[in-house]
């Protein structure tokens, strides 16, 4: 049985019983390579206490590595231990200073704050490359206002077919039935105050100001979110983006820009669809449940929801659409030319971009807490 140290050096277990041989080199430039203390340390952790223990004479040993046995063997230099004059001179010393050694915390014993760490790097390093991806874009779309005949219109009506008309189905379907559950719900509570017309407020307000911006956007960044990373990652695994490059064809104009407009065109229509559908299963649940007329809910319905909510529910799929492309892309352009990163980009971006609209709708919330119903 073999216990890897470095890939040339072990301790093996000999076949006389539980005698450790160590040997190889245990000095500080062995140690200094990333991660090796604390590998060693889990295998001198993994030899059973009672085990014997033996030393190479040839053995690379400083007090560096001295002090990683020192504390294994307890503050002690194990019974009938053969030592060479200058390992026996170490471990003295060792055994002077004893008193003055503390056992070290092991990186295990912090592996939640290196953990932590490691998330807030990640994080700002995301953040430092959505942020020059956002420059470049403003540069791009700057250049296309300047010479619009040049831009990839063609691209961005594809764009638009794919991530809007394709999608008009889905959100049709799930909102409709999202209106339907929380006008059920709401009628039965509000009938047992006879409340009932109040319904239509509360069904207009919290569909067009709240839930059918989020609906929709989750909806889209699961769908053509995890299609525009798919597509870029897949010119990444065929070579694609690196024969841009040699062509000299820019990346942002050619792939960034048209899917940003393309969504942040997509997506407010988006909403106000998805509304209206929300809004239609409201009111057939609140017909059949509390009675209310078509024509009654159709006429309350201006009255209770302002014009101002539906500006703030357009904002909201604007911005929704620009931070959907803009995370897609960015993930798309970070994958590495295998399949597994492919997989594990395109759920990153999609988890990324629905977390990012929860976020910024709360802000939202925040900013516009203060505006009238």
């Amino acid at each position: 049985m073999n216990v890897a140290v470095t890939p040339t050096e072990s301790i093996p277990l000999s076949d006389q019983g539980q005698h450790w041989l160590i040997s190889g080199r245990w000095n500080v430039q062995a140690l200094s390579t990333k991660g090796e203390v604390a590998r060693r340390q889990r295998l001198l952790r993994a030899v059973p206490r009672a085990a014997s223990w033996a030393i190479d004479p040839d053995t690379v040993l400083d007090s560096v590595g001295a002090q990683l046995l020192w504390h294994r063997w307890q503050a002690k230099v194990p019974e009938g231990l053969s030592l060479t004059e200058s390992q026996a001179t170490l471990f003295a010393m060792m055994a002077t200073e004893a008193p003055q050694l503390k056992e070290v915390p092991t990186a295990e014993s912090f592996e939640w704050l290196r953990r932590i760490g490691a998330g807030l790097l990640l994080g700002m390093h995301h953040g430092r490359q959505l942020l020059g991806l956002t420059g470049g874009l403003v540069l791009d779309f700057l250049a296309l206002l300047a010479r619009p005949l040049d831009g990839p219109w063609r691209e961005i009506s594809a764009q638009i077919f794919r991530a809007g008309a394709q999608a008009l189905g889905i959100t049709a379907l799930v909102g409709f039935l999202i209106g339907v559950v929380i006008s059920y719900l709401s009628a039965q509570q509000l009938a047992l105050f006879g409340a009932g017309q109040f319904i239509v407020k509360l069904l207009g307000v919290s569909i067009v100001r709240e839930l059918g911006p989020v609906l929709a956007a989750i909806l889209v960044a699961g769908r053509s979110g995890s299609a525009i990373t798919a597509q870029i990652g897949v010119m990444r695994v065929t070579q694609e983006l690196d024969a841009m490059d040699v062509m000299g064809i820019s990346r942002g104009q050619r792939l960034i820009l048209p899917r940003v407009i393309a969504l942040a065109i997509v997506m407010p229509l988006l909403v106000l669809w998805t509304d209206a559908m929300a809004l239609m299963g409201g009111m057939m649940a609140a017909h059949y449940e509390l009675g209310l007329q078509f024509m009654w809910f159709v006429q309350e319905l201006p009255r209770a929801v302002g014009l101002t909510n539906y500006w703030i529910g357009l904002v909201k799929g604007v911005t929704f659409g620009i931070w959907i492309a803009l995370v897609a892309c960015h993930f798309g352009l970070r994958i590495e030319p295998n399949t597994e990163s492919l997989g594990r980009g395109t759920t990153t971006s999609v988890v990324t971009a629905i977390t990012g609209v929860i976020l910024i709708d709360a802000i939202y919330a925040v900013i516009f807490s203060q505006m009238r119903i």
